[in-house]
Parts: C-alpha cells; structure tokens; sequence
C-alpha cells in the first residue's frame, strides 16, 4: 500500500513573503461586507477576505489609462521654473531698490515671456 503524503502542500517558489494590513472605516468596511455578500461569501469567516481581495486586484489586468504618468520630469521643470521666477522678482526688486523712479514693466514683460517659452516647452515635452 502507498504512503500518502500529509499535510500541508509544499509552496516552494510561491509561498507569500510579503505582507500588507488593510484598515477600513465603517463604510469602507460595508462596502466590503457588500461584495462579500455578492460571491456568496461570509466576511466573518477566517480566510475569507484575503482571498478575495487577492484575486479581486491581481486577476484584473491594468489598462493603459489607469496607470499614473511619470511626473518626476514635470515637477523637476515646474520647481526649476518656480526658481527662475524667484530670480527674476528679486532682480526686480534689487533694480527697483537701486533707482525708485524705473518702472518694472519691461522685467514684468521678459518674466511672461520665459514663462510662456517654458510652459510652452513643458507641453510639448509632455505630449510629445
């Protein structure tokens, strides 16, 4: 007679290494209770959530336009514009305070059109 093997079945490359814990408000929590309800499942049962969530995230396949654009390149050119116009105001302000009487306009007016090249530089570089 053969010897059968017990208990529990060797996971070998894919036992789960990797936790993550979940907290839900009351109504996240009713929401949950709710879909539990919908596959027939008790949420109170041990082993119950865990698996559904499981294959709730992992079976669905991610489409294009739920994925987050990389906006590491955007925010690096907004803080370098955030910089230059920082510049531009306290070169403003120096030239101001060394004659009263000049007006501001003119460095007003060059402020606008950097910034106008470099937005229009960041969509560009964004659709493109």
């Amino acid at each position: 007679m053969e010897q059968r093997k017990r208990g529990r079945k060797r996971l070998g490359s894919k036992k789960r290494y990797h936790n993550v814990m979940l907290r839900f408000n009351d109504t996240e929590y009713e929401r949950l209770r709710t879909i539990c309800e919908s596959y027939h499942l008790d949420i109170s049962d041990r082993g119950v959530i865990s698996p559904l969530i499981r294959r709730l995230v992992l079976d669905k396949e991610s489409e294009e336009k739920d994925r987050l654009p990389n906006t590491l390149n955007l925010a690096y050119r907004i803080n370098k514009i955030g910089n230059n116009i920082n510049q531009l105001v306290k070169l403003a302000h120096h030239k101001n305070i060394r004659s009263p009487n000049s007006s501001l306009e003119i460095e007003i007016q060059k402020a606008n059109a950097l910034l106008q090249v470099l937005i229009n530089f960041t969509i560009e570089e964004q659709s493109g």
